[in-house]
């Protein structure tokens, strides 16, 4: 196997799982218009991977841990519970910040990036400044 093609990580609990470096590069690749799109918006690594923060405050993270793809992203009140009830396959309740109403979701089965983007914005909205939040037109 090349560097390009060989496995990110192997987490030792997910024996089964294995992530590549194409994987994890276009899945950011695609990540990262959409969070930078956003007002302040800015990038920096944390726990080895890729953190999305305005004013330095987290409102998305790339996570391999588990030898899966996933982005971490706040969520309203109750929207954990439905998302996961509706789509376990995409949707999970992420260890650390899942207490705190935080959802996990799959980058690395296809995703509607429509979707993703709007799970996002909606984390950030829900981070961000108000002023920074608001946006024309909308509530909430």
């Amino acid at each position: 196997m090349t560097e390009a093609t060989g496995p990110v990580r192997r987490a030792g609990r997910h024996p089964g799982f294995a992530i590549t470096q194409v994987q994890l590069a276009d899945a950011i690749y695609r990540l990262r218009p959409l969070c930078l799109a956003l007002p302040e918006a800015a990038e920096k690594e944390a726990w080895g991977d890729a953190t999305f923060r305005v004013r330095d405050r987290i409102f998305a993270m790339v996570k391999t841990g588990d030898g899966r793809i996933s982005v971490w992203c706040k969520a309203p009140p109750g929207s954990q519970q439905v998302l996961v009830g509706a789509d376990p396959d995409t949707f999970f309740v992420p260890p650390y910040v899942g207490s705190k109403g935080w959802i996990g979701m799959r980058l690395d089965r296809d995703p509607d990036w429509a979707e993703v983007a709007a799970v996002v914005t909606r984390s950030y909205r829900l981070i961000a400044p108000k002023k920074l939040a608001a946006v024309p037109g909308e509530r909430g």
